[in-house]
């Protein structure tokens, strides 16, 4: 698989189509990989919540576009907010670190990798004000 300009493009159509504001495309050869390879595509207003993975880092890389990744200690406070675009740098969020980010620009796309096989969130991965 290419992953071209089109493709981005047609991601982007389907982000702005869907009520959540993104869209992802997994990358994996199938569902019994032992990784999680994604694009993400990202528009204007898309809500990410504060989540965190337990058992896995992720690694995030800004494909197209512009968006913030905002770190966050245990008691809600954000203690970093990090920059991501293209050719800028890329984020390894360790396991178990509160996290969320803001898209900043229409047409953004990240690629995303974790570890081991797709796990959806457990009830105690996202924050819950007190």
């Amino acid at each position: 698989m290419v992953i071209d300009k089109t493709l981005l493009d047609e991601l982007s159509a389907k982000a702005k189509e869907n009520p959540r504001l993104r869209q992802n495309m997994d990358l994996r050869n199938s569902p019994e990989d032992q990784s999680q390879r994604m694009l993400n595509a990202l528009e204007l207003g898309t809500v990410m919540p504060i989540h965190r993975h337990k058992g896995t880092s992720e690694t995030v890389v800004c494909i197209r576009g512009h968006f913030e990744e905002y770190l966050y200690d245990e008691t809600g406070n954000l203690t970093d907010t990090i920059d991501m675009v293209p050719g800028g740098v890329m984020l390894n969020i360790e396991a178990g670190q509160w996290h969320s980010l803001k898209c900043l620009e229409s047409g953004t796309v990240l690629l995303e990798v974790k570890d081991g096989a797709y796990m959806p969130l457990d009830e105690d991965e996202l924050w819950q004000e007190a």
